[in-house]
């Protein structure tokens, strides 16, 4: 069994392209099961665990599969099935690791080397509930539960030891910034937030940090919306009172889990003409995106994406060199490590077949020991027969292949007599 990693992200993809191949919390569990049941043989790439990973800023999956080749083109295949994309317009776009690169190209996702927000720390919380949904979702086993585990542990490691989130600017803070560029004080603006997840809640307490003249919520369940008002002081909506009440706000900022834009062109224009041209700014954190496209060309509307967001994080980035390569260095040796264990997990098999002969020998010479016993031979000679039987079959195998060497180069046949010889050496007392 063999580790993949295969994906896309924001340095690979535009956002038009990652929308298009995100996987809503409502499609992980059975997309894992999907992946499991379709391309369990080994032809189809062999797949017995899977994982799905899917953010803002990237779509990825993870394997242990038998073909690394044909688990890779069946994971393609079904993203451009179930997504509706082309092979043309996916491939250009998407990475694959391998074995221990996967393992490092995991580590430094949830480290937050490979994040928009270089070391932001919601990263891990995202892929810990990818591990959760796939342990449910029965597609996690040996492989799998190892690199998760050991990915969590070198997050954790690389947050204590370096400073690669010091000073980082996250999404909602630079969404901040750039109201502030706008408007100069958010005082006098009115603040509504669409949706009532982990990046509205963040950013809810940023921007009310700046005490604007007011903060509504609106969610598809009231009550949830309510919860998170009362956090911030702020007033709860349903999603479905959008239309009427949009143009009443200054601020707009929406991260949902649609499929679909709910803030259509048609309700901004509106929207526009109640303001009387009145600026509004509108923050579309979600993937797919929660705004249409085209309301970005309309006069007096500032829309900005996670993508334009991304441009305003990534400054500052080379006070954080060092901290990068203390990080990278961390990861490496980690990486070392789960090398070790994969190189392990490939002897398995070896030392399986190893103790299965040794078991069938065994139990061989332990029946005709018992046979000799039952015609009444004396236990001296029968415990003689058996330890003498037992050693010549033992070493009859390895014997043969050293004298005869069918098969193997003389580099081969030297090897094993070194190997051989370190072993019985070792274990001569």
């Amino acid at each position: 069994m063999q580790l993949l990693a295969l994906g896309l992200n924001h340095t690979t993809a535009p956002l038009s392209v990652r929308e298009r191949v995100a996987f809503g919390p409502e499609e992980v569990a059975d997309t894992i099961t999907r992946l499991l049941e379709r391309f369990v043989n080994a032809s189809a790439g062999g797949i017995h665990e899977a994982a799905v990973l899917s953010t803002c800023n990237r779509t990825e999956l993870y394997c242990a599969a038998e073909n690394l080749e044909a688990a890779r083109e069946s994971i393609l295949n079904y993203i451009a099935e179930t997504k509706g994309v082309s092979r043309s317009e996916l491939d250009p776009h998407m990475y694959a690791f391998e074995q221990e690169e996967a393992a490092r190209h995991t580590f430094r996702v949830a480290s937050g080397l490979d994040s928009m927000v270089l070391g932001e720390t919601q990263i891990v919380g995202q892929m810990k509930k990818a591990e959760k949904i796939a342990r449910t979702a029965g597609g996690l086993g040996v492989m799998l539960n190892h690199l998760f585990q050991a990915t969590f542990t070198v997050a954790k490691e690389v947050r204590t030891a370096t400073a690669i989130g010091a000073n980082s600017v996250s999404l909602a803070a630079a969404a901040v910034r750039l109201a502030l560029r706008l408007f100069g004080s958010l005082e006098n603006e009115r603040v509504l937030f669409v949706g009532a997840g982990e990046m509205i809640e963040l950013c809810a307490a940023h921007f009310s940090a700046q005490h604007p003249k007011s903060i509504t919520i609106a969610n598809r369940t009231l009550e949830r919306g309510q919860v998170l008002a009362r956090t911030v002081h702020a007033d709860a909506i349903r999603l479905a009172d959008l239309p009427d009440t949009i143009a009443q706000y200054d601020i707009v900022v929406s991260c949902t889990a649609s499929a679909l834009p709910i803030i259509g062109l048609g309700m901004i224009e509106r929207a526009i003409n109640e303001r009387r041209h009145r600026p509004m700014f509108i923050v579309d954190l979600a993937v797919p995106r929660d705004v249409e496209p085209e309301i970005e060309r309309l006069d007096d509307v500032y829309v900005y994406t996670v993508d334009d967001l991304g441009k305003v994080v990534s400054e500052g980035l080379h006070s954080r060199q060092a901290a990068i390569a203390q990080a990278e260095t961390i990861i490496g040796l980690r990486v070392t490590d789960f090398t070790h264990w994969l190189k392990l997990r490939d002897a398995v098999p070896s030392i399986q077949s190893l103790r299965d002969r040794a078991n069938y020998l065994r139990d061989q010479e332990l029946a005709r020991a018992l046979r000799h016993l039952h015609h009444g031979d004396k236990p001296e000679e029968v415990l003689e027969m058996l330890a003498h039987g037992l050693t010549n079959k033992l070493v009859h195998d390895p014997t043969v292949l050293l004298r005869n060497g069918e098969g193997l180069s003389e580099e081969d046949r030297e090897l094993m007599g070194h190997l051989l010889d370190r072993f019985y050496r070792r274990h001569d007392r």
